[in-house]
C-alpha cells in the first residue's frame, strides 16, 4: 500500500477527536470542530474529490490521540492544550492551524449533600481528575490559588462518563469535569461548587485543530480546504443568531439543550468559538508548556513558538472576509485595540 502521504491525494482524511463521541454515527458538541462534524462541511467539501472524511472518537481523551498521532493513523486531530504539550515534548511532529473552543473553564463538583462548599474544603478528600487532559492543568491552578495541590487531595484518574457515574453514586467526593456536569446537577445527583472561568482567563482551557507534519507537507492544498471549513463552522457557531440552532445541534451529541444554555450563560458565542491564533493563545500554551514542566509532566522545555502554523487560517479569514469577525486578545486576556 502506497503510504498516504506520497499519494498524490489522499482517499480518506483521518481526524482524531480527543472526546467520546455519543449517538450512531458518534458526535460531539461545545466547539465549532463539532458544529464542522454535525453540518458534514467537510464531507461536502471533498465529496466531489471522492475524499471520504473519517472523525475517529477516543475515550482515552488526548493521550489517547497521541498514541494514534505516534502510530501515524491520524492527519488531523482536535485536541486541548495540554495533551498536544505533552505529546510534543513527546517528539511528535504537529502543526496547530486554528483554536476550537477557547476559554472553557472546568467545573468542581459534589454530591447534593455533601459539606463542601468551596475548594479549600477538598483537602484529604477523593477527587477524580482526568489526568494528561486538558482539565488536568486547569485544576491545578484552581488547587495552588488555594493553597493547595494533588498531594493535599486523594486524586482518583477517571474519564469523564466514569467520574460522571462515581460522583452519582457517590464512589468519590468531588469531581473536577466540564459541561456533562449540569446533567447531573438538573437530575438532582450533584452541586457545582465552583466554575474556573469565573477566576479569569487565565483559568481556562483551549482546545485547537491540528496537523500531522508529514500531511501537511504532502498536501498544503488539502491542508487549506479543511482549515476553510473550520472556519467557516467557527463564523457560524458565532453568530448570535443562530445560538438557539447551535445548541439544538449540540444536543445531538447527547448532552442537552439546557446543559449547552448553562455552559454559554453570561458569554458571547464569538469569545468561545473564535479560532484565532492571537497573543492570548501563544500565551496560554507557553504558560501549559510551562506549567507541565514545572509539576515535572514533562522533563523538558516544549518550544511554543513555531507551532502555530497561521497562514491557512489567515488565507481563509481573509478569503471570506472574516479579517476583524473576531476580537483578539493580549496575553493577558483582554481586548486588543
Amino acid at each position: 500500500m502506497v503510504p498516504q502521504a506520497h499519494a498524490d491525494k489522499p482517499t480518506v482524511i483521518r481526524i482524531g477527536v480527543a472526546q467520546q463521541g455519543a449517538g450512531d454515527p458518534p458526535t460531539f458538541g461545545g466547539s465549532p470542530a463539532a458544529t464542522v462534524q454535525q453540518l458534514q462541511l467537510l464531507e461536502k467539501e471533498f465529496a466531489a474529490d471522492g475524499i471520504k472524511v473519517e472523525w475517529l472518537f477516543f475515550k482515552g481523551a488526548g493521550p489517547a490521540v497521541n498514541e494514534a498521532i505516534a502510530d501515524k493513523s491520524l492527519d488531523f486531530a482536535f485536541q486541548g492544550d495540554l495533551p498536544s504539550v505533552l505529546g510534543r515534548a513527546n517528539g511528535l511532529k504537529t502543526r496547530i492551524l486554528l483554536e476550537s473552543g477557547v476559554r472553557v473553564g472546568v467545573k468542581f463538583a459534589v454530591p447534593p449533600d455533601s459539606p463542601v462548599q468551596n475548594i479549600k474544603d477538598l483537602k484529604g478528600r477523593r477527587v477524580s481528575i482526568f489526568r494528561g487532559t486538558n482539565l488536568q492543568l486547569v485544576a491545578d491552578n484552581v488547587l495552588a490559588a488555594n493553597q493547595l495541590d494533588e498531594r493535599d487531595l486523594r486524586v482518583i484518574n477517571l474519564d469523564s462518563a466514569s467520574a460522571l457515574a462515581a460522583l452519582s453514586s457517590k464512589g468519590i467526593d468531588a469531581s473536577v469535569n466540564d459541561y456533562h456536569l449540569y446533567k447531573l446537577r438538573d437530575q438532582g445527583l450533584a452541586k457545582i461548587v465552583y466554575e474556573s472561568q469565573t477566576a479569569g482567563p487565565q483559568f481556562t482551557r483551549q482546545s485547537h485543530l491540528l496537523v500531522l507534519d508529514d500531511f501537511d507537507r504532502a498536501h498544503p492544498d488539502i491542508v487549506q480546504r479543511v482549515v476553510n471549513q473550520f472556519v467557516k463552522g467557527a463564523q457560524w457557531s458565532s453568530d448570535e443568531a443562530n445560538r438557539d440552532a447551535l445548541f439544538k445541534l449540540w444536543a445531538k451529541s447527547g448532552v442537552s439543550y439546557a446543559s449547552w444554555q448553562a455552559e454559554f450563560a453570561n458569554q458571547t458565542l464569538k469569545s468561545r468559538n473564535s479560532p484565532l491564533i492571537d497573543p492570548f493563545i501563544v500565551a496560554r500554551y507557553k504558560a501549559v508548556a510551562g506549567d507541565a514542566l514545572k509539576l515535572k509532566l514533562i522533563r523538558l522545555p516544549v518550544e511554543v513558538d513555531g507551532w502555530f502554523e497561521p497562514r491557512y487560517l489567515d488565507n481563509a479569514l481573509h478569503s471570506q472576509s472574516l479579517d476583524h469577525y473576531w476580537t483578539r486578545y493580549d496575553a493577558q486576556g483582554k481586548p486588543l485595540g
